[in-house]
This record gives C-alpha cells, sequence and structure tokens, in this order.
C-alpha cells in the first residue's frame, strides 16, 4: 500500500475521476447531452481499441461474447452516461458523484439475485448510514432549488435520472460478472462495449436531439478530450492494475477519493453551499461507504465495481 505503484495510480485515478463529474458540466451547457455522450465515446473508443492491442489482449470475441458486450454497452455507455449527463441539469455535479457511491449497494442486491452472492450484515447497517448521508444531502439540494416542489422538474427530475443512471450501471457490473464475461480480457470487453453503446448513443442523438451540433468553442472539445482520453481511457489501465497489486476490495475505497475530489470541486466552482445539514450529510455518507467497504463478502464478488462500470466520469 506504501509503494508508489500503488500509491500514484491510487492518487491519479480518484482525483481524474473525481474532476470528470465537473467537466461534464460543460458538456451539457447549451449543447445536447446526447450528443456529448455521442462525441465523447467516438473519441474514446477507438482509443480503447488501441490500448487493448497495446496490452496485446485478444480482441476477437465469439457469438455470446459479442452479445454480452453489447449489452453491457447498453447498459453501461448508453443508459449510465445518457442518464447522468441529463440529471446533471438539475443536480449539483458533487451530489450526483455522491449518489454513485452508493453504487454498491444495488451492486450487492443484484449480485445476490443473479449470481448468489451474499454480503454480511456490516455491509447493510453501513449502506443505510450512507444512504442517510447522501439523502440528508439530496433534502438540502431539494431545498436550495427555488422549484424543488415542481413535480417532475428540476431537482426532483435530477434526482430519478441519476438513480436510474445508477441502475443501469449495476446491471452492466453485474452481467459482465458471469462466466461469459469472466472469459474475455476485461479491456476487449469494454472497447467492444463502448462501440456498440456508441453506436446507441448516435441513434439516440439522432432521436432526441437532431442533427449534430458542432460547437465552435475550444473549452467544449478540451473537455470531449479530457473526459475520453483521461478520464476513460488513460485511467483504466491504472485501475486494474490496483486491482491485480492490492485487490478489488481495497482499490474500491477510491471511491472515497473520487466523491471528496468531487465535493471538493463542486465547493469551488459550483458555489455549493455548506450547512449543517449538508456536512452532516457528507460525514454520514463517508462513514457509512467506509464501513460498508469494511465489511467483507461471505463469498468473493466477481462484480467488479469499478470505475468504467461505476459512474459516467470515467
Amino acid at each position: 500500500m506504501l509503494s508508489w505503484r500503488v500509491i500514484l495510480p491510487f492518487l491519479l485515478t480518484g482525483t481524474i475521476w473525481g474532476s470528470t463529474w465537473f467537466v461534464i458540466t460543460g458538456q451539457i451547457d447549451g449543447v445536447p447531452a446526447a450528443w456529448s455522450v455521442f462525441y465523447r465515446f467516438a473519441l474514446a473508443t477507438p482509443a480503447l481499441f488501441l490500448v487493448a492491442a497495446l496490452m496485446k489482449r485478444r480482441l476477437r470475441l465469439s457469438g455470446p461474447e459479442h452479445r454480452l458486450a453489447m449489452l453491457v454497452g447498453l447498459f453501461q455507455f448508453s443508459g449510465n452516461f445518457l442518464f447522468v449527463y441529463h440529471a446533471e441539469l438539475y443536480v449539483t455535479s458533487g451530489i450526483v458523484a455522491m449518489m454513485f457511491g452508493l453504487l454498491m449497494v444495488p451492486n450487492a442486491l443484484l449480485a445476490r439475485f443473479v449470481l448468489g452472492e451474499r454480503t454480511q450484515g456490516g455491509f447493510w447497517i453501513g449502506s443505510a448510514v450512507a444512504i442517510v448521508g447522501v439523502s440528508l444531502l439530496l433534502v438540502h439540494e431539494w431545498r436550495a432549488n427555488p422549484d424543488a416542489g415542481v413535480i417532475g422538474g428540476n431537482v426532483g427530475l435530477g434526482i430519478v435520472l441519476a438513480m436510474l443512471g445508477i441502475l443501469a450501471a449495476s446491471v452492466a457490473n453485474v452481467i459482465q460478472a458471469n462466466p461469459t464475461g469472466r472469459g474475455v480480457p476485461m479491456v476487449s470487453l469494454l472497447a467492444w462495449a463502448m462501440l456498440y453503446g456508441t453506436i446507441f448513443d448516435l441513434g439516440f442523438a439522432f432521436v432526441t436531439a437532431g442533427p449534430p451540433p458542432f460547437p465552435t468553442g475550444t473549452n467544449y472539445w478540451a473537455g470531449i478530450v479530457y473526459l475520453a482520453l483521461i478520464g476513460s481511457v488513460i485511467t483504466f489501465p491504472l485501475h486494474y492494475n490496483l486491482v491485480r497489486e492490492i485487490g478489488a476490495g481495497r482499490t474500491a475505497y477510491n471511491s472515497i477519493l473520487t466523491i471528496s475530489v468531487a465535493m471538493l470541486i463542486s465547493t469551488l466552482f459550483e458555489d455549493y453551499a455548506w450547512t449543517p445539514l449538508t456536512i452532516g450529510g457528507m460525514a454520514l455518507a463517508v462513514v457509512g461507504m467506509v464501513l460498508a467497504l469494511r465489511a467483507r463478502r461471505q463469498k468473493s464478488v466477481q462484480v467488479q465495481q469499478s470505475a468504467q462500470m461505476r459512474h459516467p466520469a470515467d
């Protein structure tokens, strides 16, 4: 844990992923969110295939493996990201990041029913504490929004969209952990999944947002490059090297750093207001997540709570 080959990628991935939540806000300012999702993965997909080739991972998939990649792409690189990009139209980026810190809860539930994996009571106690903490943050967000009382509008709509994004990401997590998914190099599965997701994103953008816009702002395209290459492609090998070095359980603590960075950036650049309610909520959320992560599974969980399968920032 004290080796630089552990500390450096741990800090880099947590900091980068924490920053991507805020960068997303620049991608939805005056540009349809669906097109921004497509542009991001249109750039990231060939780069990820290149990474897989450089790592000498097999890229040829069997029929069942391609079908799995299609499903992962639909849920992860389409549903998850489309929901989250739209959620950030209504909810502070750091709060959406905090909500995604609870991804371990639907992961555990789906893994229990789909893969037959169990968790100990400490996991659920910690998760309950974290849920209470995040709920307090959402209450503050709701109160701070002048249109919070409008049914289906603003914060309420953003919360629903974020929850749908979490569910989509969780489904992707679980289905990639089946025997077919475990037989494919992860970077290869992700490359193909991203390709299929990008194709769906293109169709969805055309249907819902019309012809593609071509923003002229340098900041917009710099954000696309950052999210695609830095936030998605470069961090993948770093993350999986951490999993190999210190295990998936310890690597999962990276999510605490991620949400801390996201909330710090929201404070500095989105004028997020800290009150006794939000401070208490943040403290409960972090403590609860730590307690949940410390609880050992009764059976080694194959579901990777990894960043690319965890939040849209990757």
